[in-house]
């Protein structure tokens, strides 16, 4: 198996994860990410800019990231469904934003309310307004994996997606599995069809118990840069049965074992964990959260 040295992860609970429980208050939002930027963690998913209407828990982002800690060192970006979205992040002040297309038409449409080639057409506009701004584009490719409205998606939808991504001005793409439908088999397919010179990312749901397997398979592909949210919470609300992404703690602590670097402290990040089973009122799924690391022992009897 292919083992790199290093694996970079980005954390999204307070975008991804808090955008599938009811509101949080903001203060909440506000010590999760701040938590979340002292376990050595590089890159940081802050929140999105998307119309309060459609998701009213991130309806106070602007809110919430002018008053969070910056750490340098730590890339924080944030996610944006069209144009619009883009120009607020902007405004904002992030140097990094995420835009999301899906490889699905059906999940476009529910997901940002026009189709997939009307979200294609948008990105060169896009990514040159950032580029005014000095700040980079990643466009996110949801469904990579499969459509809970159309079932199999053909790789070859995703890398035309990818194709227009590059030509467009992107700088880095990114492939989510929204509602857990990937399997090792269909990310080696994904990865077989796709052929760019751009960053990519995995972004990986539990919802069938296979992300970290899925994620493995990418690993040995040479796919270094993943995502991940703090206690597993997440989802897609315009997406059902997306349930939670792949938990940071159980990523970290497997690939700790395996001896390959993610410049976070494990302990460190149970603790955030904790804090959001706190912060979102239910136990969490993560088997880290509840059994802890493999590390740590019972009492001798």
């Amino acid at each position: 198996m292919h083992q790199p040295d290093r694996v970079v992860l980005r954390e999204v609970a307070p975008r991804d994860g808090l955008q599938n429980e009811p509101p949080v208050p903001a203060a909440d939002k506000i010590r999760l990410i701040d938590a979340l930027a002292r376990t050595g963690l590089s890159r940081i998913e802050a929140v999105s800019f998307v119309h309060p209407r459609a998701v009213p828990q991130m309806a106070d982002a602007a809110e919430v990231w002018a008053a969070v800690e910056k750490h340098p060192g730590i890339r924080y970006s944030a996610l944006a469904p069209n144009r619009r979205g883009v120009e607020r992040a902007l405004d904002a002040g992030f140097s990094a934003v995420e835009v999301v297309v899906s490889a699905s038409e059906t999940h476009n449409r529910a997901n940002i309310g026009r189709g997939v080639d009307e979200s294609l057409a948008e990105l060169p506009d896009i990514c040159a307004l950032a580029k005014e701004h000095l700040a980079s584009v990643e466009v996110i490719i949801a469904t990579s994996f499969g459509c809970p409205f159309e079932g199999d998606i053909a790789p070859a939808q995703v890398a035309r997606i990818v194709e227009a991504a590059e030509a467009a001005g992107a700088g880095r793409v990114a492939f989510g599995d929204t509602t857990g439908m990937g399997t090792p088999r269909r990310v080696t397919d994904l990865l077989d069809a796709v052929a760019t010179g751009l960053p990519m990312l995995m972004h990986f749901h539990d919802t069938r118990g296979t992300a970290l397997a899925n994620l493995l398979t990418a690993l040995d592909r040479g796919v270094t840069e993943f995502d991940a949210s703090v206690g597993g919470i997440g989802g897609c609300p315009f997406a059902p049965g997306a349930s939670g992404n792949v938990a940071t703690e159980e990523v970290v602590h497997m690939l700790h074992d395996m001896g390959v670097d993610t410049g976070v402290d494990l302990d460190a990040l149970i603790a955030v964990a904790e804090l959001a089973q706190e912060v979102v009122g239910r136990p969490l799924e993560s088997g880290v959260l509840r059994a802890g690391p493999r590390t740590r022992l019972s009492p001798k009897p």
